[in-house]
């Protein structure tokens, strides 16, 4: 009989590998008080947001403070064999920060400069570290702003690595289409620039989506080239409350399909509104909801507005409820933001697995219905938020860590999800990344020979396989 699936054998095997004494040595003689080695500073450093247990923490984390310190932390691992896992935030959801093979931690979190910024040409340069809400901070003078939002606070350098998206998605793109050009520390210790700060380029092999996306697998990023935006000249914000889930999907395919330029529709369902409502001490309906933004002139978010809500309507909306002041928004979005935390509280000591499949904006209605059935007839404690304007969604199981058939029908739940949805010419992970627990689903997605072609620049770019192993796939 097999034994039941709890968050500690939704691991994969861990086989450490040895970290000698001369490393740590090496590390503190080169970083002094930078390297630290106490205990609840690697245990800080090896979890993330994820569902999974406990796993060792590294053996020691290095506090980088620029792109030298990275090249020099990689270098001395490398002659050891031993493992380097890049740290930002922490916030990460599918296990990427854990030392599955032991290793040393790199926390960029102190390279934290804005270092160019050019209005002109609507870029801006960063070292790692920066957090999305302190770029705009720093650049808000400029006009300009940086869209992309994940929810919760990310480093620049993180979002990178996972090709973040989120709530801006739908007309601003993913990290994927807004990064124009990277530093990276490669498996070597070697410093090496990918991209220019030109829009596009032809010349030879596009390393900097090579490393977009590559999850620390590949090597460290220490600096990021973006892409900026004009802060559009009028913004409003409205919620919509509808009768069913359906209604809400049904309104948003309406409204892609027909072309409005929306910059914002969230999808959020009764339960979390509920959770949200409890948790931010507010009174929305406690109805299926979207959260909607239109960006642009006074002109065409009036249009861009109208249109929306004839479209709602006839598929029985409410009448927009508007955030007319910033802070109204702000608060509105931060409420948003704060659903995965919300849905914690709701159910004390519990853990959350979070689902990340996206699908072709036509089949979103079918994917999210049957999943929405099946979530309700397994009895798990469950809520629903998504950008669905490009047909992205998360569902929220709440496990109990004490009662392992939790983690057992969210774990069957999850597989008929992203099973539903690969068949319909959807993706395992829209933004969250691979990581530990979707290494799996990729080769489903993907096929064996796609894996073995990414193995195959794993292991010429990482011939040691000390970034970050374990993850996306096993070697």
């Amino acid at each position: 009989m097999n034994a039941p699936v709890s968050a500690t054998n939704l691991l994969p095997e861990i086989v450490l590998r040895e970290v000698p004494a001369r490393l740590i040595d090496a590390l503190k003689a080169r970083f002094g008080q930078h390297c630290s080695t106490a205990l609840v500073v690697r245990e800080q450093h090896g979890r993330d947001e994820s569902a999974y247990g406990t796993v060792p923490p590294p053996a020691a984390v290095v506090f980088a403070q620029n792109t030298a310190d990275v090249a020099d932390a990689v270098r001395l691992a490398a002659e050891h064999n031993v493992p380097v896992i890049p740290f930002g935030v922490g916030s990460s959801l599918e296990g990427h920060l854990l030392a599955v093979q032991g290793g040393i931690s790199i926390d960029v979190s102190r390279m934290n400069k804005v270092l160019t910024v050019n209005p002109e040409d609507l870029t801006v340069t960063v070292q790692a570290g920066v957090t999305r809400k302190q770029l705009n901070e720093e650049i808000k003078s400029t006009g300009l702003f940086f869209p992309i939002d994940p929810g919760a606070d990310a480093s620049i350098g993180g979002m990178s690595a996972t090709c973040a998206s989120g709530t801006n998605a739908v007309r601003y793109g993913t990290m994927r289409e807004n990064v124009l050009g990277l530093e990276v520390v490669t498996a070597s210790g070697e410093v090496i620039r990918t991209g220019t700060r030109a829009k596009k380029s032809s010349a030879g092999y596009d390393l900097t989506r090579l490393m977009v996306g590559s999850e620390g697998t590949l090597g460290v990023i220490t600096e990021i080239t973006l892409k900026l935006y004009p802060l559009p000249e009028a913004i409003s914000a409205a919620t919509c409350t509808f009768p069913s889930i359906e209604a809400a999907v049904r309104s948003t395919i309406e409204i892609i399909q027909l072309g409005v330029p929306i910059a914002r529709v969230e999808l959020i369902d009764s339960n979390a509104v509920r959770m949200v409502n409890a948790y931010a001490k507010l009174n929305l309906r406690e109805e299926p909801m979207l959260l909607m933004e239109f960006h642009g002139s006074p002109a065409s978010v009036k249009e861009q507005s109208e249109t929306v809500q004839e479209i709602t309507h006839e598929h029985g909306g409410q009448d927009f409820e508007w955030a007319s002041t910033p802070e109204e928004r702000t608060r509105l979005w931060t409420a948003r933001h704060n659903a995965y935390f919300a849905a914690l509280q709701s159910k004390p000591g519990c853990r959350a697995m979070s689902t990340d499949t996206c699908v072709p904006i036509s089949r979103l209605a079918d994917c999210l219905l049957d999943s929405v059935a099946e979530a309700d007839n397994s009895g798990l404690s469950y809520m629903i938020v998504g950008h669905v304007g490009d047909g992205n969604f998360h569902f929220c199981y709440l496990v109990d860590p004490n009662q392992p058939t939790d983690y057992e029908t969210a774990e069957r739940l999850n597989h008929a999800l992203v099973g539903r949805a690969l068949t319909m010419g959807g993706t395992c992970t829209g933004e969250h990344g691979v990581g530990l627990h979707k290494m799996d689903f990729l080769l489903t997605e993907a096929g064996s020979g796609a894996v073995e072609m990414m193995r195959s620049i794993k292991r010429a770019l990482d011939p040691k396989n000390i970034m970050n192993p374990g993850k996306i796939f096993a070697l």
